[in-house]
């Protein structure tokens, strides 16, 4: 007969989960970042996150979307896992992991309704050295930054910060927002002949002292990823 197993006899680290969602408006990168009012880190910045409620999450996604509805009053369509983060100095708590979730999406309205964040905002990446950031969430965004670079090359994930109705020029601005480099046109428009993700609206819109053609994401499609970088 074996012992029965008693998990009171381990320390067990703090657990929460984050999410990093970017946004592109105006040429800029942007993330959501919420001000927080309680401690640790009061006033200071930080990602949108918490505990993971065992009582009515019945996994990490289902805490990391509370969250986000909580805090922000967003709802993403899709969120990815990043990767988990853990020190034993990265909150003053104690030893910690978060389970970080990323994506990139269309800039909405945001509002919090708890009484744990001050403000939620959208803040252009390059001004988050001027702020005070929460814990390590400042390199956690450099980190979900990084891998969204990687994924503008090879995947059509840009395109899921559009409004409904998009220009090629757009997506073009789009990704070298992201990038921080210039693309090929030619390349990015063989790329969208490939995917087969996008359908053409019977309407142009004046762009650059010409009509440019609209497209739209077909209903209910996969995004699609490439063996090959996109050519800057």
């Amino acid at each position: 007969m074996t012992e029965e197993y008693d998990i009171n006899q381990f320390k067990n680290p703090l657990f929460t989960v984050d999410s990093v969602l970017f946004t592109v408006k105006d040429a800029a990168l942007k993330v959501l970042m919420v001000k927080r009012a309680n401690q640790p880190f009061i006033g200071c910045w930080g990602l949108p996150g918490g505990f993971v409620d065992i009582d009515i999450d019945d996994t990490t996604d289902k805490t990391a979307l509370r969250k986000l509805k909580e805090k922000t009053s967003i709802a993403p369509p899709y969120i990815e896992q990043l990767q988990a983060f853990s020190s034993s100095d990265r909150d003053p708590r104690g030893f910690s992991v978060t389970l970080v979730y990323f994506a990139l999406i269309a800039e909405q309205d945001v509002s919090s309704h708890i009484d744990t964040v001050e403000d939620v905002q959208w803040i252009d990446v390059n001004q988050l050295k001027s702020l005070s950031i929460a814990f390590d969430h400042q390199y956690i965004i450099e980190q979900a930054q990084l891998r969204l670079q990687q994924k503008a090359l090879y995947s059509m994930v840009p395109v899921y910060c559009l409004p409904e109705y998009f220009t090629i020029g757009q997506l073009k601005t789009v990704i070298e927002t992201i990038i921080g480099k210039s693309i090929q046109r030619k390349s990015l428009i063989r790329r969208i002949e490939a995917s087969e993700m996008f359908a053409t609206i019977d309407e142009k819109v004046k762009s650059g002292g010409r009509l440019a053609q609209l497209y739209k994401i077909k209903p209910d499609v996969d995004i699609v990823n490439f063996e090959r970088n996109l050519s800057v």
